[in-house]
């Protein structure tokens, strides 16, 4: 109930009027059935604008910190996430993505829209990174297409660190359903799910036109975040 208050009185028609976003390739989003889309990540705000846009609910995997940040604000964002029924992925390591893919498989298997960001965090610097395989799994054991979808502006108003997003124009773009049905039965084997994952980011970069890096977003993240500590040890 609180989703569709959400969406269709209170932040939906809000998010309309400030950003204004341009729609394409919404056709591509089946009216009915499972199907996941799969998208790029730029900024918090991706959260609320693809799923104002959507005739659909949808679903999303989300990161299990929105659910235990500390204070009030971390009481109120769980509570937030919660209510309109977003599942919390703890990516702490192997067991923890299998768990995620038993959620999202459970979203599937009741015919509905599943909403995820393959390369697992948000970009810090705008380009597009490695994909997880997590979405390759989830589309051939399920067996049901994926939709690409490309979030064009957003990092522009609101990169990681800002907490007040800009107000300007962005651009949402759903790219034709990927079918993977070729891969039937083959989501334990490793090549079968890098081929897939990587021919959904193909399509997301496709889309969105970003600078693609063949790296895991989060180790290069890490990466960078060793090199300031080298460079201003702490005390």
């Amino acid at each position: 109930m609180f989703y569709y208050v959400l969406k269709y009185v209170v932040l939906g028609p809000l998010l309309r009027l400030a950003f204004r976003p341009r729609i394409e390739g919404l056709e591509h989003v089946p009216d009915d059935g499972a199907a996941i889309v799969a998208g790029n990540h730029l900024s918090f705000s991706d959260h609320f604008l693809m799923p104002a846009i959507l005739r659909r609910r949808i679903t999303f995997l989300a990161k299990a910190e929105y659910f235990t940040g500390p204070g009030i604000k971390g009481k109120l964002t769980a509570a937030f996430f919660h209510s309109i029924g977003q599942i919390p992925v703890d990516r702490s390591g192997r067991n923890a993505g299998q768990a995620a893919i038993r959620e999202g498989l459970g979203v599937l298997e009741k015919g509905e829209l599943l909403g995820i960001y393959p390369e697992g965090t948000r970009s810090h610097d705008g380009r597009l990174y490695k994909g997880k395989v997590g979405v390759a799994v989830m589309a051939i054991k399920a067996g049901v297409p994926v939709v690409p979808c490309a979030m064009v502006g957003t990092f522009e108003i609101q990169p990681p660190g800002k907490v007040v997003p800009r107000i300007r124009r962005v651009t949402i773009r759903f790219g034709k359903p990927l079918d993977f049905s070729r891969y039937a039965g083959m989501e334990d084997q490793k090549a079968a799910v890098r081929a897939v994952t990587d021919e959904i980011m193909y399509a997301v970069l496709g889309l969105s036109g970003q600078e693609y890096v063949d790296a895991y977003a989060a180790d290069v993240k890490a990466a960078a975040a060793g090199q300031q500590d080298k460079k201003f040890p702490r005390p």
